[in-house]
């Protein structure tokens, strides 16, 4: 397992996963350790501990500045945290809830820019994806005149397109219709089963059932919400807390 503890660019970090090993379905890919994040005197997260296996889809869901994007980019190795360390095995996919786009340029030339970032023979992948999430008519549309649904499926089509090992997504169902809620999670099922590890940040779960783990984060601290009884037990921490005091 590679550490991410340091701060660095997602982007790179992605394009140089890209090609990275897959950790077999049931192994710890991603594992947070003791993660704590201070800014001066506030303490956003205390003492985080918890690992994501591969094969598993998880969800952290919280209240509106309860830590969950500083958590999500800590994970990324985008954000050096203030104690603890986050190890990944494989390569690495994050999909942010604001997307960052280029507003000028079109659906297919962002296809083609992420295909060199992520040194891939072709956009294979990402136009099967652009095809499931339907949006396909928008290749050739600017992101300027994209709706905010769309954008939102531009930036999960593109940190999917090199099939990474582990996923972490930040609201990513913002702005969808029903159908397309649906497919996201049809898609997660099949990332799932496929071996791969995948992790929703949200601030509201409505499918709680869709999900292996559910933990919580409030005032800091990460607790385990709900465990599906199929599902082994992977947590690095106890089953009631997975943080410190």
């Amino acid at each position: 397992m590679s550490s991410l503890s340091s701060a660095s660019s997602t982007s790179s970090m992605m394009a140089a996963g890209a090609d990275g090993a897959t950790a077999s379905a049931g192994h710890v890919a991603l594992e947070a350790r003791d993660i704590t994040k201070r800014y001066r005197r506030r303490i956003i997260l205390r003492d985080v501990s918890f690992s994501l296996a591969a094969g598993s889809l998880v969800g952290i869901v919280g209240e509106n500045g309860a830590g969950k994007s500083t958590l999500l980019r800590i994970l990324a190795g985008e954000l050096r945290p203030s104690g603890g360390a986050v190890a990944l095995a494989g390569a690495l996919g994050y999909c942010l809830q604001a997307a960052i786009l280029n507003e000028a340029l079109t659906v297919a030339q962002h296809l083609d820019y992420f295909r060199a970032a992520y040194r891939l023979a072709d956009t294979r992948r990402a136009d099967a994806l652009v095809e499931r999430l339907g949006f396909a008519r928008y290749r050739e549309t600017p992101v300027r005149a994209l709706s905010g649904g769309t954008k939102q499926k531009l930036n999960l089509t593109l940190a999917l397109m090199h099939d990474p090992t582990v996923l972490l997504l930040d609201e990513p169902y913002q702005g969808f219709d029903w159908e397309t809620y649906l497919r996201f999670w049809e898609l997660a099922a099949e990332l799932r089963q496929r071996g791969r590890a995948v992790l929703v940040i949200s601030h509201l779960v409505f499918d709680r059932g869709r999900f292996d783990r559910l933990y919580t984060l409030a005032d800091g601290r990460l607790r385990l919400d709900e465990v599906a009884a199929n599902v082994a037990d992977t947590q690095a921490a106890p089953a009631t807390e997975v943080s410190g005091a």
